[in-house]
This record gives C-alpha cells, sequence and structure tokens, in this order.
C-alpha cells in the first residue's frame, strides 16, 4: 500500500497560498500549490479555465476523493483583491509572515486561510478514518472577487455535464464578525441595481411650460421609493432595504432644465421577493408617475435560504465542541459564491473572522486558522463517521 502524504500544517499551506499574488484574474501559482497538496493525498484533480469574449480567461481547480455519495464539498476562492497601497502595508502584502500570533498577508482572512484549514482537515480525516463513505471534493474559483462570470458557475456546469452531484456544500468565507464561532451564514439576501433615467424636454426655466422637466419625476420616484419600507423582515432575513447610491443630472446652467435626470440604487432584498417582483415594483410606481424613462436593473443574485437543517447543525455542533460559542444562524452581509451553490445542493458557509478582509494589513490568528482545520475536521467526521447511516443518503 502506498504510503499517504502527511497532513499540512494549515498556516504554512495558508502562507504559501498568500505568496501567490493571485489578484483577480491572476492565478499566480495558487492551484498549482493545492494540486500539489492534493495530489499526494489521493484527489484526483481538474484544472478548468473558462473564458468568455470580453472577459478575462479564470483558472478553476475541482478536486475529489472518493466516488460515492453523499459528495461533501468545500467551496472557496484563491483570488484576493488589490493589495492597495503597498507602503502603507506593516510588510510586505504577499509576503505571509507570521508575527505576533497573526498570518499577515492578502487572502489571509479572505479566505485562503479558510481552503488551507480545510485541505489540513481532509489530510487528517484520512489520517484517522481512511477514505470516506462517499466523497470529498473541493471547488476552488479564481473569480470570486472579479466579475464571476468564469468560475463557480461555470465548474458548476461542468460538473452538471459530467452527471457530478454536489450533496452539500460549505463556503470557507469569514462568515465571523468579531470571534471564531460568532457566525454560520444560512443563506444571503438578493442585491439588485437598478438604474433609471427620466427623459424630458430641455428649456428655459422661466418659460417651463414650453419644456418637459425629468428632474421634477426623477424626485418624486425616488421619494416614493424610500416613503415606505418594503417589507418588516422575517425570522431569518432583515427588512429589505433600498438604498439610493447617486442622482446624476450633468447640467452646469442654472437656467435650463435639463433633458435627462439620472439615479441608481440598490435594493438588498430577503426572500419575500424576487428580482422580477422588485423591477415590477419600480416600473409600477414609473408608471403612475409617468412620462418616458429607461430602466437598466443588473441582478448579483437573488436571495435564498438553506433552512436549519442537517448541514448547520453538524457545523453548528463542530463549532460547540471546537470554540464552546452557540454560533448565530444568520443571513447578513453581501454576495457571495454560495448563491450559484444553493441550485445545486444544500450550502452553508463558515469561515474565518472577516474584520481585516479587504483592508490594509489584512490578517488571521494562527490559532484560529488551527481551530478552523479542527472544526472542518470534526463536520468531516460527524457527516461521515458519527452519522454514517444518515450519510449514506443525500443531505
Amino acid at each position: 500500500m502506498t504510503a499517504r502524504a502527511p497532513a499540512p500544517d494549515p498556516v504554512a499551506l495558508a502562507g504559501a497560498l498568500i505568496r501567490c499574488p493571485s489578484v483577480t484574474p491572476e492565478d499566480a501559482g495558487a492551484l498549482d500549490l493545492l494540486e500539489a497538496t492534493l495530489k499526494p493525498l489521493g484527489f484526483t484533480c481538474h484544472r478548468l479555465r473558462f473564458e468568455e469574449a470580453g472577459t478575462a480567461p479564470v483558472d478553476n481547480l475541482y478536486a475529489r476523493l472518493g466516488d460515492g455519495r453523499p459528495n461533501f464539498c468545500f467551496a472557496g476562492h484563491t483570488d484576493v483583491v488589490p493589495a492597495g497601497n503597498a507602503a502603507s502595508w506593516r510588510g510586505e502584502p504577499f509576503a505571509g509572515n507570521v508575527a505576533s500570533g497573526k498570518l499577515w498577508g492578502r487572502g489571509a482572512a479572505d479566505m485562503k486561510g479558510a481552503i488551507a484549514a480545510f485541505v489540513a482537515a481532509a489530510a487528517r480525516y484520512l489520517d484517522r478514518h481512511g477514505r470516506p463513505p462517499g466523497a470529498i471534493s473541493l471547488l476552488i474559483t479564481g473569480d470570486e472577487e472579479g466579475p464571476s462570470i468564469n468560475g463557480t458557475k461555470k465548474v458548476l456546469g461542468w460538473l452538471a455535464g459530467r452527471g457530478e452531484t454536489l450533496d452539500a456544500c460549505v463556503v470557507g468565507e469569514p462568515t465571523n464578525p468579531e470571534a471564531l464561532g460568532d457566525m454560520i451564514k444560512i443563506g444571503r439576501r438578493g442585491s439588485l441595481h437598478l438604474r433609471v433615467t427620466a427623459h424630458g424636454t430641455q428649456g428655459h426655466t422661466a418659460y417651463p411650460r414650453l419644456a418637459d422637466n425629468p428632474v421634477h419625476r426623477l424626485v418624486r420616484l425616488l421619494d416614493q421609493l424610500i416613503a415606505e419600507p418594503l417589507d418588516a423582515g422575517t425570522a431569518h432575513f432583515q427588512p429589505t432595504t433600498l438604498q439610493v447610491s447617486t442622482v446624476d443630472v450633468g447640467n452646469p446652467a442654472g437656467n435650463v432644465i435639463p433633458a435627462e435626470a439620472r439615479a441608481a440604487f440598490n435594493i438588498r432584498f430577503n426572500d419575500l421577493h424576487s428580482s422580477a417582483s422588485l423591477i415590477a415594483h419600480v416600473k409600477a410606481k414609473i408608471a403612475a408617475i409617468g412620462g418616458d424613462w429607461t430602466v437598466e436593473p443588473m441582478l448579483t443574485g437573488e436571495s435564498f435560504l438553506t433552512p436549519p437543517g442537517r448541514l448547520s447543525d453538524t457545523i453548528a455542533g463542530a463549532v460547540r465542541r471546537i470554540t464552546g460559542r452557540v454560533p448565530e444562524l444568520s443571513t447578513t452581509g453581501g454576495t457571495s459564491d454560495a448563491r450559484f451553490i444553493k441550485d445545486h445542493c444544500p450550502v452553508v458557509e463558515f469561515g474565518l473572522v472577516g474584520q481585516t478582509m479587504h483592508k490594509i494589513d489584512e490578517h488571521a490568528d494562527v490559532a484560529d486558522i488551527e481551530r478552523l482545520a479542527e472544526i472542518y475536521l470534526a463536520v468531516l467526521e460527524d457527516w461521515f463517521v458519527t452519522n454514517s447511516a444518515a450519510a449514506a443518503a443525500p443531505a
């Protein structure tokens, strides 16, 4: 029997990943490093490059150990946001150094630390239990911080084309506000951007009867949209919010009625709404006001909820045992690639503390990375060993 490679140290692996400056859409060797770590553990690795006209090509990795079901998947991204002003960092942004009990560098919290913790957890599981009665897989993209066109969504399509199924998934986003174990994300609000343009007729402000002032109509619309809340929230979601981000007229003359007035706003919505119902709501307000308008919607993602159940219970139980904390089940925050995965299997998010993500001097506590690896290990053990009878059926 061929000896399996030893379990990697999660902090060392996270540091090595940070030293790959994988700013979206560059890979910079991060996926090579993961593949080189996973293959000796017995994972079959597939490197997947996707591109569309007008977009940069993106490298992705799907790695799987085991042929059966259930297939428990970890999803994450190796791409990171730019470092910003490197001179403002306490050290080189991509050095991946440990100092003062913390791992420093872009991606430490979001989310190379979590990826390394899961790889270490999978290796420790294999050391203790051998191959799982099912499969452990990793879906790692290089396009989460960017347009999210050539990443997770396309890997999921590739899996579906192969007839390959994910039965449960944990996404390693930095979900914890203050301390490891604070929060598990069981869903996300939807995000809808709308840009509306009121078209009018330019004219002299002294002769308004000869013009059609689009600013007045735009102001009426915005007042109506923000006057009343869209809802009061639900059991698992905050109330839907509408925030105006810009109002633009571009008129330098005080005595001219402009021909156009534009506004943009974002709606973060719960599961009482869909993007279609919200667009219809805005268009109904416009129709009541009248006039000539253009409405340009852009959907980032629909709202979704993975109801509390076996997956969230398994992760919450592991968190309690390792940290002593009872995690809140939350749907707060922005969007993540879980919005794509939810169409394929139950998905929750749990990772490191997110206080420094995207900031100068991003870092993660070394102790937290170690404990996260232990949490992920406990999740795998509960999923495949403790609950082996339940694990025989998909989630």
